[in-house]
C-alpha cells in the first residue's frame, strides 16, 4: 500500500469535511471520518504503452475481500488539458459507497489527436477487466463516469463495440460488461463543436485539420452509437452551459428513450459547465438521484462502514 495514497485520502476527506462545515454547516459523515482506514491505493499503474507515451491509472481499493463494484473515472478538460489528480475529490462519494475507483489518464491533444483518447479509454476498461481477479473487482458491476470530455470518453467506452474499430491494439477478448454510465455535461455530438456557431476551439483542435474531419467527428460522437441494449445512463447537465450545449444531453436522452435504454436526465436550472452555478443542494440532489438509479439497477454497494 502506498503511504502517500493513504495520507492523501485522509487529507482529502478532512478537506471535504471542513469545506462542508464552512459552506453548509453540516457535520462530517461517519463514512468520511473512517474512509482512510477502509481504502488503500496504487498510484501510476500502467495500463498501456505506445511509442512516446505510457498510460497510467490510479486505483483506490476497499480493504475488505470483495469483489468490489468498480467506478472507472475519466477527467475532463476538452481533451487538451487536465489530469487524473485534479478530480480526486469528485470520486470521494463513491469511495464512501464502497466502490473501488480507477482514475484514468489518457492522451491529450498535444500528445496525440483524435481518436487516441477514445482508444485509451477503451484500453483502460479492457485492462481493468483483464486484471479484475488480481484487484478483487466485480466485472458485473462496472460503472463508467466522467465530466465534460471525460464524460464523452465514458460514453464512448461504454457504447462502442470492438466491431466499431476504435479499440486500436487493445481489441481482444470478450466485450466488457458495463453496468451503467454516469455522464456529467458530456459532449455527445462532436461534429456540432468543430464548426459553425457552436464551435469550440478545443474540439476543433482535437479533431484537427484533415479532409475527413466531419466524418471522424461523427464517428467519435456518442449519438452515433445509440441503440437498444446499451447500459443504463445518468445524464447531468446545466441548462445554461456555454461550453457544451445542454441540447446535446436532451437529444441523447430523447434518443435513448426511443430505443428503450433506461436513462435519467438530471437538469440543473441555470447551471453552467463543470458544475458552475450548481448549488450545494443541487449537488446533493444529483448524487442522491444517481445513487438511487444505481441501486435500482442492482449496482449495490455497502459503504465503507459496512452498513
Amino acid at each position: 500500500m502506498g503511504l502517500s495514497f493513504r495520507r492523501g485520502a485522509a487529507i482529502l476527506a478532512a478537506f471535504a469535511t471542513f469545506a462542508a462545515q464552512i459552506q453548509a454547516q453540516v457535520a462530517a459523515s461517519d463514512q468520511s471520518v473512517v474512509l482512510d482506514a477502509h481504502v488503500h491505493g496504487e498510484a501510476g499503474v500502467v495500463y498501456r504503452t505506445v511509442p512516446g507515451w505510457v498510460g497510467k491509472l490510479d486505483l483506490y481499493l476497499p480493504t475488505d475481500s470483495g469483489p468490489h463494484a468498480l467506478l472507472i473515472y475519466f477527467h475532463g478538460g476538452g481533451w487538451e488539458h487536465g489530469s487524473k489528480e485534479m478530480i480526486v475529490p469528485t470520486v470521494l462519494p463513491y469511495l464512501e459507497m464502497g466502490f473501488a475507483v480507477a482514475n484514468v489518464e489518457y492522451r491529450l491533444t498535444r500528445e496525440a489527436p483524435a481518436p487516441a483518447a477514445v482508444e485509451d479509454a477503451r484500453c483502460a476498461v479492457r485492462w481493468l477487466v483483464q486484471h479484475a481477479d488480481h484487484y478483487h473487482l466485480d466485472t458485473a458491476r462496472i460503472v463508467l463516469s466522467g465530466g465534460s470530455a471525460g464524460a464523452h470518453l465514458a460514453l464512448m467506452a461504454g457504447m462502442l463495440r470492438e466491431s466499431d474499430g476504435l479499440d486500436g491494439a487493445c481489441a481482444s477478448g470478450p466485450e466488457p460488461h458495463i453496468a451503467a454510465i454516469l455522464d456529467r455535461f458530456g459532449i455527445t455530438d462532436v461534429q456540432e463543436l468543430i464548426a459553425g456557431p457552436r464551435r469550440q476551439h478545443w474540439a476543433a483542435e482535437w479533431i484537427g485539420v484533415r479532409p475527413d474531419a466531419d466524418a471522424l467527428a461523427r464517428r467519435l460522437s456518442p449519438m452515433t452509437y445509440v441503440r437498444a441494449g446499451l447500459p443504463p445512463i445518468v445524464i447531468v447537465h446545466g441548462d445554461a452551459d456555454r461550453s457544451v450545449p445542454y441540447s446535446q444531453s436532451v437529444r441523447l436522452h430523447e434518443a435513448l428513450d426511443r430505443v428503450g435504454v433506461p436513462n435519467l436526465l438530471i437538469t440543473v436550472p441555470g447551471g453552467g459547465h463543470a458544475n458552475h452555478n450548481f448549488s450545494d443542494a443541487e449537488m446533493i440532489r444529483i448524487q442522491r438521484e444517481t445513487e438511487a438509479f444505481l441501486v435500482a439497477r442492482h449496482v449495490r454497494v455497502s459503504g465503507v462502514s459496512g452498513q
